[in-house]
């Protein structure tokens, strides 16, 4: 089993910094194709496609979306991410994918697909964190760290504390923050040791959605 990356944590960082995550579920009646493209044109670094919650696709209807919006990213050369859905991920030969604990571990993960795949791993706490960096993910997504209405099932808000933990605590993996993140709430987790914000509503229900992707981009780029 190899946990060899072939990308630099350098490049993983500076993919993170506008990390827009987003299904149907979240365009609030407005096509993804379109969101993503504004998002994208606003300055996002990295997407994920997320297709879950009330009204999610599933099927060829949801691989049928995925592909549609993985074009959009191919053209404008964000990398296109999965969450959870590995076999899809494979299917779609994605730029990669997001994990939950629950989930299949990074190293097996790399296995399957491969070291130029971008692997993300969610972690709440410090030894989840640990096991993600030897396990060979790419980076880790910690979170929420403020209520969010995004996810019915999140964990409790764990605030910026738990990034100056986890970097005091000798975690260097590059790392996105997630959870109720807004432009006024950001720098705070940025400050803490964040290389990046991951977003769903702020972008994905704004009402112009490449401005908000515009101020995220300007924020994370101080």
């Amino acid at each position: 089993m190899t946990t060899k990356h072939s990308h630099s944590p350098e490049e993983i960082r500076r993919l993170l910094r506008v990390y827009f995550i987003m299904g149907s579920p979240n365009t609030v009646g407005r096509p993804p194709e379109e969101v993503l493209t504004e998002a994208i044109a606003g300055g996002i670094t990295l997407f994920q496609f997320r297709e879950k919650g009330p009204g999610a696709l599933t099927g060829s209807a949801k691989r049928e979306l995925a592909s549609r919006l993985q074009s959009i990213c191919r053209k404008a050369g964000v990398p296109f991410l999965v969450n959870d859905d590995t076999a899809l991920a494979e299917e779609l030969n994605a730029d990669g994918v997001h994990v939950g604990q629950d989930d299949e571990p990074a190293g097996i993960l790399r296995s399957r697909l491969g070291a130029d795949k971008i692997i993300g791993v969610s972690a709440h706490t410090l030894e989840e964190a640990r096991q993600a960096v030897l396990d060979g993910a790419d980076y880790i997504g910690v979170g929420p760290i403020y209520p969010t209405s995004s996810k019915p099932d999140a964990e409790e808000a764990c605030g910026p504390q738990l990034l100056t933990d986890l970097r005091s605590q000798g975690i260097q993996l590059p790392i996105v923050a997630i959870g109720g993140i807004t432009c006024l709430n950001a720098a705070p987790i940025l400050a803490a040791g964040a290389n990046g914000l991951s977003v769903i509503s702020a972008i994905a229900g704004a009402p112009d959605v490449r401005q908000a992707a515009a101020d995220f981009a300007s924020l994370a780029s101080r």
